[in-house]
């Protein structure tokens, strides 16, 4: 009896290192193939502001990019259909087989939105086109992300699920990190020209290499053990919606998920990554390159916390880390956003022309002249190291004069770039970086969370409904919804016109985070049944 237990003893660690390494190959490729989703999802919205000139008319750039952020936001509208559909699949016939279709119909559908000729070559289908793509990348995100997380989830051991999951949180984070450096490789290997013309296209492009590689990895994984196990014994769903939604108790729970967390941290993660770059950019004018590097450091140094905080809620369980990153970025937001636009603010800037100090005027370099119209290009140097370049239309009459209207001279802007200092893009990085970690403190244990609440019978589309409405409508509409609240704001002629746009994600969290504190256990550990 004494020798058995040695033996036991002696075998445990090995089974143990067994487990570790079946854990993390289930972790790759899982990850792997979720990150690369999320890098296909995402370039479209790392590149709006250039897709926004490509594939709308350009005759109001301001309509143009809200129309970009609208598309942009329709692939996240559908996302909760996909994980009806998807998740019924899964649910059904299993896990590994449905995120490998997924898998393929974002690649496919990312390399084709690469291809689509621009508004000038084929006008409207342009738009039609974009538009019927990003709904197939909402439709099989929508099957994807539900899959991954139940399949780490059913591999992992009690006690450290929030923390294995966790890594499957990070490539969300990843994908976008990713996208922005592809963005910023093709753009430093190219003219601004070549890039404005067709080097854009390559991101997208770029998509089908990494697909093929995941396709080739997720095609050898096994089955996950608890649904296996499942459907031997005869227990899988065969109706996996009517269960899920036409069962009152299951039904609570799905609502519970959604307006108790799932909605709050949806918000908070939009805020923090997609909609900050954003304000970077189109509020505050940042260069594009600028704002690219300075998202993609304060992504990077972020990520580790998702890991952080999912195995801190394995400690302390999930919803109290959950419900306080909603409310300390409720109280922050304001804050933050305010330092953010000060630190670029030209108002309180001493303008240099030639060496001398000079608040009022600065050398204009004419660029293309027509019979009425000339197009000026103007770099406006500071004091501080902070250069403006603006390109802007003088209307000149033809016998030389100026055009006014009103005593002003026409000058329709029609590009601002601010290039900032290196301590005011620090400072921009930190603040970016703080949010991003509220979104590690939601997103970090939201996939453990969520699959605790839910039997292995219907696991799969249970979960997946509350996570895609939390996270494609109320947060994927939020880029949207936020710079349309920002442009009231400013045509009212609002002080504060620029924290408009923060209203929707502090709102939303706040109903969230009451929901949540209320009405929200802390954390079921049993997801074998």
């Amino acid at each position: 009896m004494n020798q058995e237990n040695s033996v036991h003893q002696e075998e445990l660690p090995v089974n143990e290192r067994q487990k570790n390494r079946t854990i993390w190959g289930v972790i790759m490729a899982s990850s792997l193939g979720t990150l690369i989703e999320w890098y296909d999802f995402y370039i479209f919205g790392s590149l709006a502001v250039v897709l926004s000139t490509k594939f709308f008319p350009a005759d109001n750039p301001t309509a143009a990019f809200l129309s970009t952020l609208a598309t942009f936001a329709a692939g996240f509208v559908v996302r909760p259909f996909g994980a009806l559909f998807f998740g019924r699949l899964g649910d059904m016939i299993g896990r590994k087989y449905t995120f490998l279709v997924t898998l393929l119909i974002m690649g496919f559908s990312t390399f084709l939105i690469g291809c689509i000729p621009a508004y000038e070559t084929i006008g409207f289908m342009a738009p039609v086109l974009v538009l019927i793509l990003r709904l197939l990348q909402g439709l099989a995100l929508g099957g994807e992300y539900g899959g991954a997380a139940t399949y780490v989830a059913e591999y992992s051991q009690p006690g450290r699920r929030g923390y294995w999951t966790s890594w499957i949180q990070t490539t969300a984070t990843a994908g976008l990190f990713i996208s922005l450096i592809v963005i910023m490789i093709t753009k430093s290997s190219l003219t601004a020209e070549e890039f404005d013309n067709w080097g854009w296209r390559i991101p997208f492009w770029v998509s089908i290499l990494m697909v093929g590689v995941s396709y080739i990895i997720r095609r050898n994984m096994k089955e996950s053990p608890l649904f296996a196990k499942a459907k031997k014994e005869g227990k899988t769903s065969s109706n996996p919606l009517k269960e899920s939604f036409g069962n009152k108790f299951n039904f609570k729970f799905v609502l519970l998920a959604l307006f108790g967390a799932a909605m709050g941290q949806g918000v908070v993660w939009y805020t923090g990554q997609f909609y900050a770059m954003s304000f970077l950019q189109k509020t505050m004018n940042v260069d594009s390159s600028q704002v690219d590097s300075m998202m993609a450091l304060a992504l990077f140094l972020a990520t580790p916390f998702f890991v952080f905080f999912g195995w801190l809620s394995d400690k302390i369980g999930r919803k109290p880390v959950i419900l306080a990153g909603m409310l300390i970025a409720i109280l922050a937001y304001r804050p933050i956003y305010e330092k953010m636009y000060q630190s670029v603010s030209l108002e309180n800037k001493t303008l240099m022309t030639n060496g001398k100090i000079d608040k009022r005027t600065a050398s204009v370099h004419e660029k293309i002249a027509t019979d009425s119209l000339i197009t000026y290009h103007q770099e406006l140097k500071y004091q501080d190291g902070f250069i403006v370049k603006k390109d802007s239309i003088v209307h000149i009459t033809k016998d030389n004069t100026v055009a006014l209207k009103d005593g002003e001279a026409i000058k329709p802007i029609l590009k601002t770039a601010i290039t900032v200092n290196p301590d005011t893009r620090w400072t921009l990085i930190g603040l970016v970086f703080i949010q991003v970690v509220f979104v590690t403190m939601v997103y970090g244990p939201i996939a453990a969370f969520l699959v605790e609440m839910f039997p292995v019978r219907i696991r799969y589309t249970s979960m997946s409904l509350p996570y895609h409405i939390g996270n494609g409508v109320f947060g994927g509409l939020l880029p949207a919804v936020s710079t349309y609240l920002v442009t009231v704001g400013k045509d009212a002629g609002h002080a504060q016109w620029y924290l408009e746009g923060l209203w929707y994600p502090i709102i939303v969290s706040a109903i969230c985070f009451v929901i949540g504190l209320v009405y929200l256990n802390g954390k079921d550990k049993n997801v074998h049944d």
